[in-house]
């Protein structure tokens, strides 16, 4: 009996010795968690299904970062709300405002989300934790809601594609270059309810920061959740956290998989991804010289101190456009004082950019960076939909935080490379 790792996370779950693809399976839950954003329907739900007590007020998580601070009445009464629940119900994992971050950055950064554990979402780039060996996926309200009672939950065992990179990333190339490469080829409907393992040399040799721009962006190709196998890196981060970790959760050496897809990546230029969807993905060659109005580099994709670290280096000494409106965003409080500890902060605010608190309010086109009727904007988040960012006539071009902030500089979509080297 071999399994890969999506399977013995599963089957672990269920309680069972195997479990197989396709197989319906009633799976314990280890973590589940909402936002300010989807926290108003789930306890909506929770209230409709008669809940009184949640099944264990230490395995949910609640955090506030859609939008943050409150952009207006509605949005502050709602979060009074679901704080009056978090209370009621004794749940200690609660970050309010300046006290956590976006999400998912908080959710792996304190330690949340675990290799070889089953973590639900009431959002759907939870498989964001696919980068420590966690199998995490996004459900709606009303699912959350039944596990905040039950603990319990069901769903169908996935097909496990596993998607071999091989090739060596040199700056100021990163993981979001490699990610748009392959949704590119695979297409947004490429992976649909698969699971996706990224594996190989160029995956082996990145940070966790960098699997979880991999794994967040796995559902854009219609994953049910990105995952990469727990290694020695993954064991160096939560060391440095002080939090032991299982390592039973591998896939065995005769596991099959689905499909298996090979990319080389070693010859890729800076990725773009076109209006208006994720895998209209062309080399920058192809694109350059496209004016913008405005760069944001953030959100849960991209707002990491790696991220803020390389953006850095390519505007030091330099000078944004002044036409052009530059957004940064750490992804959490604790990414935003090892910023300001770096110096990368003044830097940004040197060259002209606006450094906000963590949030995802322009990501989703609530707040905070809001796009007018025929604007453009690059941007290091992970969709670009009609109407994402603001107006359904804007445009927005994804691409990797050295892309955003050289196009920044330039006032116009330009290869980092000509500006780092």
């Amino acid at each position: 009996m071999y399994l890969n790792i999506v399977e013995k996370i599963l089957s672990k779950a269920a309680g069972k010795e195997k479990v197989e693809p396709g197989e319906i399976i009633k799976a314990k839950v280890d973590k589940v968690m909402f936002h300010d954003l989807t926290g108003p329907l789930t306890l909506k739900s929770f209230k409709e299904m008669n809940g009184k007590k949640v099944w264990d007020p230490e395995k949910i998580i609640v955090i506030f970062d859609h939008l943050v601070p409150a952009n207006n009445e509605r949005a502050a009464l709602n979060q009074k709300n679901i704080r009056e629940f978090v209370f009621e119900q004794g749940i200690k994992n609660f970050y309010d405002i300046g006290r956590g971050g976006i999400c998912h950055q908080v959710m792996v950064e304190k330690g949340h989300a675990k290799p070889g554990e089953l973590i639900i979402g009431a959002d759907s780039h939870t498989c964001t934790y696919g980068a420590v060996g966690a199998f995490a996926t996004g459900m709606g309200a009303t699912d959350v809601a039944a596990i905040l009672l039950t603990g319990e939950t069901w769903l169908k065992v996935p097909e496990t594609m596993k998607i071999d990179i091989s090739g060596k990333i040199k700056e100021p190339i990163t993981s979001k270059d490699v990610i748009l490469y392959i949704i590119g080829k695979l297409s947004v409907d490429g992976a649909v309810y698969k699971a996706v393992i990224f594996s190989g040399e160029t995956v082996e040799n990145m940070t966790i920061d960098s699997r979880m721009t991999m794994c967040n962006m796995a559902v854009e190709m219609g994953a049910k959740t990105g995952i990469v196998e727990p290694d020695k890196i993954t064991e160096q981060y939560f060391k440095e956290k002080n939090i032991s970790i299982d390592f039973n959760f591998k896939s065995d050496s005769n596991a099959e998989f689905s499909e298996k897809i090979d990319f080389d990546i070693s010859k890729i230029e800076p990725q773009v991804a076109c209006p208006s969807s994720v895998d209209n993905v062309k080399p920058i060659s192809e694109i350059e010289g496209i004016e913008i109005n405005q760069a944001y580099i953030g959100s849960c994709t991209n707002g990491r101190l790696e991220d803020l670290r390389l953006a850095a280096k390519i505007v030091k000494n330099k000078k944004i456009k002044e036409n052009v409106r530059t957004i940064i965003v750490p992804a959490s409080q604790e990414i935003y004082l090892n910023a300001l500890k770096e110096g990368l902060i003044e830097i940004f605010l040197k060259a002209g950019a606006l450094v906000c608190n963590p949030t995802c309010g322009a990501c989703i086109g609530t707040h905070m960076g809001v796009l007018a009727d025929g604007e453009v904007c690059i941007a290091s988040i992970n969709r670009n939909f009609i109407g994402r960012m603001g107006s359904t006539k804007a445009k927005v071009y994804l691409a990797s935080p050295a892309t955003v902030i050289a196009s920044a500089i330039m006032g116009k979509i330009t290869d980092p490379r000509k500006i780092l080297f």
